[in-house]
């Protein structure tokens, strides 16, 4: 059988690290991965995937990403249920990350960060002749 599953997306937030009581590193977060085809009103949705990393891979996760990183995972879906506090089942969908990339450079990632709160770039000099070119995002490009 194969179970495989490769997703490259943005973190809608800081990963989560946390410790089993046996000290096993995990870490959860979610990654918004952009739909090929936009909607019936021109718009590109997103779907939100729910991921689990563990021990040391979870640990350096967390130590190079943050809210916004662009990241490839490569892992298994895996699907769990239990019941909640009132006796119902939850069922959970979620994919085992088993390897990740960033995708992205440090500078870059918060080069861009501070572009959306506003901040300028440090390091953006008005003689160089790449700081008038367009600013393409992900959206524009055929592929």
């Amino acid at each position: 059988m194969i179970n495989r599953t490769v997703l490259v997306g943005r973190l809608t937030k800081d990963p989560e690290l946390r410790y089993t009581g046996s000290g096993t590193a995990v870490a959860t977060f979610t990654i918004a991965v952009n739909r090929q085809f936009t909607n019936s009103n021109g718009k590109r949705e997103a779907d939100f995937i729910n991921c689990v990393m563990w021990h040391k891979y979870a640990e350096s996760f967390c130590d190079f990403t943050h809210k916004g990183s662009l990241v490839g995972i490569d892992g298994r879906i895996q699907t769990r249920s239990y019941d909640n506090k009132q006796g119902q089942r939850v069922f959970i969908t979620e994919v085992v990350a088993e390897n990740f990339s960033l995708l992205e450079s440090k500078n870059s990632n918060q080069n861009s960060q501070n572009k959306q709160s506003g901040q300028s770039s440090p390091s953006k000099n008005p003689n160089n002749a790449f700081n008038s070119m367009p600013d393409i995002k992900d959206d524009d490009l055929p592929f």
